[in-house]
C-alpha cells in the first residue's frame, strides 16, 4: 500500500517530536548526573580539608573540577591547597589556567591575577611577583598589591621603588606611612654617604625630616653626620631634638653627645642635660657619658652601685668588676650576686625538646604538646 507525500508528513512529525523529547530527556538525566556528582566531590574534599587530609581533599577537588571544568571556585580551592602545601608550580598552573579562560569575569580574572601574584611570592620569583602585583593596579586588589609591592621592595632592599608605593598607599588613604617613608630615605642616605655622595645623602635626610618631622632616626643620623663633618654644636642641637621628642632613643647617641659637647665645650650644658635624661629614665649608656663628661671611666662612677641596685643588669655588674676588689663599696658583693641571679634564672629551666616548652620544674610529660619523656633531665643553661 502506497501512501501520498503528506500523510508521510503526518507520520514523520510525531516521531521526531518524540525523538527530540527523549534525547532531552536523556541530556537532562545526564546533567542531574554531573550536577550531583560535581558538589558531591566538592563537599568530599572540603570534608578531607577541614579533617586536614590535605591529599585526599586534593585528589577530591581535581575530580570536581574533572566533572565542572568550568567551575571557577574550585579552581581557586585548589590553587590555595597547592600553596598551602608548597606545590607552588602546580598553584601557578591552576590559576594560570583560569587566566587563560576567555570566558571569565573581569572581578574572577583580578582574582586569579592576585592568586597567581601570590604563588610567584611565596615561591620566591619576586620579579614575576612584581609584574603580576602591578597588574593589579586600578583593580579591587590595588590596596593589597601595593602594600605587597611595599614589602617586596623593602626585602630587595629598593629604598626608592619603597617610599614612592608608600607616598602612593599614604595619597589613597590607606594610613599614615610617615615613619616607614622616613626609613626609607634614611637608608637612601646611608647609601649615598657609603659612596661619597654627600649632597644626595643630605637631600635624602631633609625628605626623612618631611616625610615624618619627629621620627627619631633621622634625627640621630642628622647629628652623626654633622658630628663627623666636624660641625659638633650643630651635632648637640639635632640631638637635643631628639632628646625631647624621643627620650629613649636619645641613648642610643648619649656618648656622641658627650664626645661633641667635650669638643665644643659645651661639658656644664652636656652634663645637666643628661643627668635630667638619666634621672627620667636611668640607662646605663647615659651613665657611662656622665661619667665620661666627669672625666672618668665608668668602673668609677660612684652612681654605678645604686644604679645596679636599681636595674640588676650583667652589663652593670660587669662594669662593677672591672673596679678593683679593694675599691669596692659596701654591699658590692650583694648587688652583683643579685644581679647573677636574675640573669640566671631563665637558664635555670627544663625545656621540652619536641615543641620548646619551658618550666621551672621536671615533667615527665610535656603539659604543652603532651609528649612523653620529653624533657631531657638537665636544665637549659646545661644544655
Amino acid at each position: 500500500m502506497e501512501f501520498e507525500l503528506p500523510t508521510w508528513w503526518l507520520l514523520a512529525l510525531p516521531a521526531a517530536f518524540a525523538m527530540g523529547w527523549l534525547a532531552s530527556r536523556l541530556d537532562l538525566r545526564q546533567l542531574k548526573r554531573e550536577n550531583r556528582e560535581s558538589p558531591k566531590a566538592y563537599f568530599k574534599g572540603l570534608n578531607l580539608l577541614l579533617n586536614e587530609q590535605q591529599d585526599k581533599a586534593i585528589d577530591a577537588f581535581i575530580e570536581a573540577v574533572q566533572h565542572d571544568p568550568d567551575t571557577t571556585e574550585l579552581h581557586f580551592a585548589l590553587g590555595n591547597l597547592f600553596r598551602r602545601r608548597g606545590e607552588f608550580e602546580r598553584a601557578v598552573r591552576v590559576h594560570q589556567h583560569l587566566l587563560g579562560r576567555a570566558d571569565l569575569a573581569a572581578s574572577e580574572r583580578d582574582r586569579a591575577q592576585h592568586a597567581l601574584a601570590q604563588d610567584f611570592m611565596k615561591a620566591g620569583l619576586f620579579d614575576r611577583a612584581e609584574q603580576a602585583y602591578r597588574a593589579l593596579q586600578g583593580t579591587a586588589f590595588d590596596t593589597e598589591a601595593r602594600l605587597a609591592l611595599l614589602n617586596l621592595y623593602e626585602r630587595a632592599r629598593d629604598w626608592s621603588a619603597a617610599a614612592e608605593t608608600a607616598s602612593a598607599l599614604e595619597r589613597s588613604g590607606t594610613g599614615s606611612f610617615g615613619t616607614r617613608i622616613a626609613h626609607h630615605w634614611c637608608e637612601l642616605a646611608q647609601e649615598a654617604d657609603a659612596k661619597g655622595q654627600a649632597a644626595l645623602a643630605d637631600e635624602a635626610l631633609a625628605k626623612a625630616r618631611r616625610a615624618a618631622p619627629h621620627a627619631p632616626r633621622p634625627l640621630l643620623l642628622t647629628g652623626q653626620r654633622l658630628a663627623s663633618g666636624g660641625r659638633p654644636a650643630d651635632a648637640m642641637a639635632a640631638w637635643d631634638e631628639l632628646r625631647l621628642h624621643h627620650p629613649a632613643a636619645f641613648a642610643l647617641v648619649a656618648g656622641d653627645y658627650a664626645a661633641a659637647a667635650l669638643a665644643c665645650g659645651q661639658r656644664s650644658e652636656a652634663h645637666a642635660r643628661l643627668q635630667a635624661a638619666y634621672e627620667q629614665a636611668p640607662g646605663l649608656d647615659l651613665l657611662r657619658a656622665l661619667a665620661r663628661l666627669d672625666g672618668h671611666d665608668l668602673a668609677a662612677e660612684p652612681r654605678l652601685l645604686p644604679h645596679l641596685r636599681q636595674q640588676p643588669t650583667l652589663s652593670a655588674a660587669q662594669a662593677l668588676l672591672a673596679r678593683p676588689v679593694g675599691e669596692w663599696p659596701a654591699g658590692t658583693a650583694d648587688a652583683i650576686g643579685q644581679a647573677v641571679e636574675r640573669a640566671a634564672r631563665p637558664q635555670q629551666r627544663y625545656r621540652c625538646a619536641a615543641c620548646g616548652f619551658e618550666a621551672q620544674r621536671y615533667f615527665w610529660q610535656c603539659p604543652g604538646c603532651l609528649s612523653w619523656d620529653s624533657f631531657p633531665p638537665r636544665r637549659v643553661e646545661e644544655l
